[in-house]
């Protein structure tokens, strides 16, 4: 088998078939391997009637899980992750395939096109030739989603994706790997569609999980950030790249928790004692002449006297 593709799924009917079709029709020998994390809105009938497609059925235990039960009786040399709410572009699981096999890469990495709920483009990215992947994936530019990219299963079977980080692990899952040094080829074209969606869903959780999300990708940089160190490969290019993500990181941070916040910022100021906080205008003022704490204390009283927010 030459390509193998694991589609986690939980009650997403009205988008799986879409992104199953998407996988058909390769020239490659290619493995579709969906794995039902426990849906309960007909998925595992449809998937029944099914022909052409591997199933697992799990109780519902998250993505990782999910991911990590298709990956243990994959079939192919290389791997594909495919979310079934994305599909893949044309051709782009052939054209990685023969790009990986020419050149004996572990990794092909490919462009995005980002898409609204009626398919259209939003957002695209497809040229994403770097000389340090490990910065671009820190947060150096804009890059794209792992899955458009193919994976040499070799090369990824000691690197599982990880529940602990919850909805960030796929960005723990690429960092692992650019951390291993692949071999790298880029393909200058869209391997995926990925679907922006206009709602966020179960909006009373949204706060939460918005700060366990916050705290997955503090912990997903510092073990990145401590790992480079010891190896000698914390370059002052790849603190920059973190510093764009872990500057906004520390200003969400303080919204619900400034003592952390507080600690997320002094981190920063260790690893570049000359950073700038990138902000302009009045806060951006307020940050230069009162530092990071005090202004941030002003913005929780603001946000509280305009949403009414006091405990």
């Amino acid at each position: 088998m030459d390509v193998t593709i694991i589609i986690p799924t939980y009650n997403r009917l009205w988008c799986l078939p879409k992104a199953v079709e998407s996988c058909k029709g390769t020239k490659c020998a290619t493995e579709i391997i969906v794995v039902d994390d426990g849906s309960n809105d007909g998925t595992s009938e449809w998937l029944k009637k099914q022909n052409g497609i591997v199933t697992l059925s799990q109780p519902n235990q998250g993505k990782d899980w999910a991911v990590n039960n298709g990956f243990k009786i994959a079939k192919g040399k290389y791997i594909k992750f495919l979310d079934s709410d994305d599909y893949y572009a044309s051709n782009s699981i052939d054209n990685q395939f023969e790009l990986a096999e020419k050149t004996n890469a572990d990794l092909i990495v490919a462009g995005i096109t980002v898409v609204d709920e009626a398919d259209k483009v939003l957002f695209e990215n497809l040229k994403l030739q770097t000389d340090d992947f490990i910065a671009q994936q820190l947060g150096e530019e804009n890059g794209s989603h792992y899955s458009a990219f193919l994976f040499k299963k070799s090369f990824i079977n000691d690197i599982p994706h990880r529940q602990e980080f919850g909805s960030v692990d796929d960005r723990k899952f690429i960092l692992e790997v650019a951390t291993k040094k692949p071999r790298i080829q880029f393909i200058n074209e869209s391997g995926l569609f990925h679907l922006k969606h206009s709602s966020e869903s179960l909006q009373k959780l949204a706060g939460v999980r918005e700060v366990v999300n916050h705290f997955h990708l503090l912990m997903i940089y510092k073990q990145s950030l401590s790992i480079l160190k010891l190896q000698n490969e914390l370059t002052t290019r790849r603190i920059d790249a973190a510093l764009k993500v872990l500057w906004p990181l520390a200003h969400w941070i303080a919204k619900n928790n400034l003592k952390e916040a507080i600690e997320v910022y002094n981190w920063i100021k260790e690893l570049n004692p000359n950073f700038l906080i990138p902000e302009n205008g009045g806060i951006g003022f307020l940050y230069k002449k009162l530092g990071f704490a005090t202004t941030e204390k002003i913005l929780i009283v603001r946000r509280k006297l305009k949403f009414g927010l006091w405990n």
